[in-house]
């Protein structure tokens, strides 16, 4: 490298809130698309969940009297400062409120294990541990296991590392080859990442290899790791060092557009902070503004103020050994039903194959008593020979605490009709699962107001295809905050 320390780490956050605005409008989609500039052109940086919560972990650090990184003080700033429902941090959110420490809280019942949520949080790992790809890995490990697992974890380590390469200068190849020594090479993170770098060399067209990471990795979540780090490494690759091409190739991909370009701009303005055109720089300006979900925290009021509490940070820091996970038993979590099963012999018959009880009918009558039993936890999965008969019917008892307004979700991909109370709630055919209570599906869920704390709840879920897995996964949320109601169901 040729520029100072500081260069480079302001450039990373330059590079981090220009890549993360670029991309914001255009979360989600598909693609391949076409932008070649902001659209729209802002008048100041967008606040972003990639930005936010690792101004909120490197605050909460230098507040520490001995700053060091541990899950545990993460946890407590997620707890304190956070009031984010999105995905993987509302369901960690929840598995902390009910007891459940990490790394379990990353892993049980947790349908964004491989979320690009930790992902995004890579370059503060690599600022406090520059040039030590092994450190800032174990950072993002403890960073990232709160609200993650496997792929979700394997993600960032990767990412750190890389960046944290990425401070002693050196081509793209050396930072991939950097990310890649510090996570398992069976890992889809290690797959996706060693591919894409085969498919680059044998065609350079970004828009071939974006379809070859999709034919071999795409999700039906936009926010998945594995083809979103394909992306990260395509645009590096394909973008040669040129700044502007390189986080528009990336979030020209799709998919989680903001995160993937977000890191894509981290990685070059660490490794030649003085490539940020003026043209990408101008519109951003250098305020740091977060979003209104991060609460309680005095945070800097620009980038370049934060960029030296990082260095100060970096220099108080003291490395200590991993907390040891603690003893926990999932079977202490899991989710008591009442269970029957019934055919879909009724008032349609044999005329309707796809028969399920129509929209806004009564509960369907079980064939014989109920059984009670257990689910592992508001995610269930049963393959399709595990169904006893065509219907199964599964009644929750619902606690909504002190909630009075409260968001019921059914997301599944199977036919469902649900019941609240005994009265008919809502139902779908079918199709994609997002569980996220601030943005569901259509027809996966409903919002009630409630005087009391104790319901029943009815699912009715249709036995899948022979040889497929039904999922469906039930939530209680507040439909005010659409933060989960810790132990909702137990």
């Amino acid at each position: 490298m040729t520029s100072t320390f500081r260069d480079a780490v302001l450039g990373c956050w330059l590079g981090k809130a220009i890549g993360g605005t670029l991309g914001q409008p255009f979360e989600g989609l598909d693609g391949p698309l076409s932008a070649t500039f902001y659209d729209p052109v802002p008048t100041e940086m967008v606040p972003n969940d990639d930005l936010d919560l690792q101004v909120v972990w490197a605050c909460v650090l230098s507040d520490q009297p001995v700053p060091s990184v541990t899950s545990s003080a993460l946890v407590q700033a997620w707890t304190t400062h956070v009031e984010f429902p999105f995905n993987e941090y509302g369901v960690a959110k929840r598995n902390l409120r009910e007891g459940i420490a990490p790394p379990h809280s990353g892993s049980f019942d947790n349908w964004f294990t491989c979320g690009e949520g930790a992902a995004i949080r890579s370059e503060l790992w690599a600022c406090i541990a520059p040039g030590d790809p092994v450190i800032a890995a174990e950072y993002a490990y403890r960073d990232a296991c709160v609200d993650h697992a496997g792929d979700g974890v394997f993600a960032p380590m990767f990412l750190a590392a890389m960046q944290s390469q990425a401070f002693l200068g050196g081509s793209i190849d050396a930072l991939l080859d950097a990310g890649l020594s510090v996570i398992p090479i069976e890992s889809g993170v290690a797959e996706v990442v060693t591919a894409t770098r085969s498919w680059f060399a044998e065609n350079q067209d970004w828009r071939h290899v974006r379809n070859k990471i999709l034919e071999g990795f795409e999700s039906p979540d936009f926010t998945d790791v594995r083809m979103n780090t394909g992306f990260v490494v395509l645009g590096l690759l394909a973008g040669a060092g040129d700044f502007a091409q390189s986080i528009l190739i990336t979030s020209n991909c799709g998919k989680d557009t903001d995160s993937s370009a977000a890191s894509v701009g981290a990685t070059v303005g660490i490794l030649s902070p003085a490539s940020i055109p003026e043209e990408w720089l101008a519109p951003i300006g250098n305020d740091l503004v977060l979003s209104p979900g991060i609460i309680g925290l005095s945070a800097p009021a620009t980038i370049d103020a934060f960029t030296d509490l990082v260095l100060e940070l970096r220099h108080r820091l003291q490395f200590a050994e991993r907390e040891e996970a603690p003893e926990w038993d999932p079977a202490e979590n899991t989710v008591p039903v009442k269970q029957n099963w019934t055919s879909r012999a009724g008032e349609l018959g044999a005329l309707n194959d796809w028969f399920m009880p129509p929209s806004h009918n009564s509960e369907p009558d079980p064939h014989g008593p109920s059984t009670a039993s257990a689910l592992e936890g508001t995610w269930a999965r049963l393959a399709a020979e595990d169904f006893e008969d065509d219907l199964l019917i599964l009644r929750y008892r619902v606690n909504t605490h002190d909630v009075g307004r409260v968001r019921i979700m059914v997301a599944s991909n199977l036919m469902v009709r649900v019941w609240f109370d005994g009265k008919w709630l809502f139902g779908r055919d079918g199709g994609s699962v997002f569980p996220s209570p601030h943005m569901p599906h259509i027809n996966t869920y409903e919002d009630l107001d409630v005087s009391v704390a104790l319901h029943d709840l009815t699912v009715v879920l249709h036995r899948p295809k022979a040889g497929t897995v039904g999922e469906w996964v039930v939530g209680i949320a507040d439909a005010d905050t659409k933060e989960w109601i810790p132990d909702a169901l137990r």
